[in-house]
């Protein structure tokens, strides 16, 4: 019988075309072997063509899920995806600083869809950067979410590099910055840290089903620190996996179609 090792609280919204946030943040735990639970700040209407809707769960809620399961199953590591308020950052922040053990916290700064689609506002964007991203001990942002908490433009690898320390300077432990924006054969991704700085490469797959990579990176990543992985060696595994799934995207929808999370599983189709 497998036992499911490291636990991973995600915190973030949910997606109903099942691609992003807590669907393919439990889909990616599960699959890397790990136990997921969830506190879900909003509900969306989405599908691979765009949000329709976004119905934010109300704090009181969203702080009783992370209470419940915080003083029960509790978390090795914690994952935050789409926090769409600032008062909601604020309680998330509290109940962080009050755990009676330094539990790692993932921060993937969400702020716009694949699609293109807005997250969050203005009062998030500062609460995230003053109050939550000094409380991560990693922080993976794509280019344009770099560029709003960084305040710079982005334009090659040099500019990652700076940017990323830049980040750096505002607290969080490590930074990863994603390259996936940057034209190129090959995708490269960032880890900067006071250890130093180690870039990750892999080739570019040209297709249009990368819907919730950056969730998906973020909860495998997340997976390996529960598991007691270091850092460098939980980014190589989580990019792996992610490389792996868009691969083998099983072409959904007509828009930015989802992963195939599942690909570590035994394959069904032999059943």
């Amino acid at each position: 019988m497998t036992v499911c090792k490291g636990r991973v609280l995600t915190v973030a919204g949910s997606d109903s075309g099942g691609g992003a946030g807590i669907q393919a943040d439990v889909k990616t735990i599960t699959a890397l072997g790990g136990y997921a639970a969830t506190v879900v700040t909003a509900v969306t209407a989405q599908n691979t063509l765009g949000v329709r809707a976004i119905h934010p769960v109300p704090q009181k809620i969203i702080r009783l899920q992370m209470e419940a399961v915080l003083e029960d199953i509790g978390a090795d590591c914690i994952k935050t995806g789409m926090l769409a308020g600032a008062d909601v950052i604020e309680m998330i922040c509290e109940r962080l600083a009050a755990l009676a053990r330094n539990v790692p916290v993932v921060v993937d700064p969400v702020m716009v869809a694949t699609s293109g689609d807005r997250l969050i506002d203005e009062g998030a964007i500062a609460a995230l950067k003053n109050r939550l991203l000094p409380m991560a001990a990693l922080l993976t942002p794509n280019i344009p979410e770099a560029e709003i908490l960084s305040g710079m433009k982005i334009e090659g690898r040099d500019a990652m590099r700076e940017a990323g320390l830049a980040l750096l300077a505002l607290g969080a432990q490590a930074v990863l910055m994603k390259g996936g924006h940057m034209s190129g054969a090959q995708v490269q991704d960032i880890l900067i840290s006071a250890k130093g700085i180690e870039i990750f490469s892999s080739p570019r797959i040209d297709t249009r089903h990368t819907h919730g990579t950056g969730c998906t990176l973020a909860s495998a990543i997340a997976t390996g620190l529960a598991q007691g992985m270091a850092l460098p060696d939980a980014v190589r595994r989580a990019r792996d996996y992610v490389q792996e799934a868009i691969r083998t995207a099983p072409g959904l929808g007509a828009g930015h179609g989802p992963l195939h999370h599942g690909h570590t599983m035994r394959d069904f189709d032999a059943i």
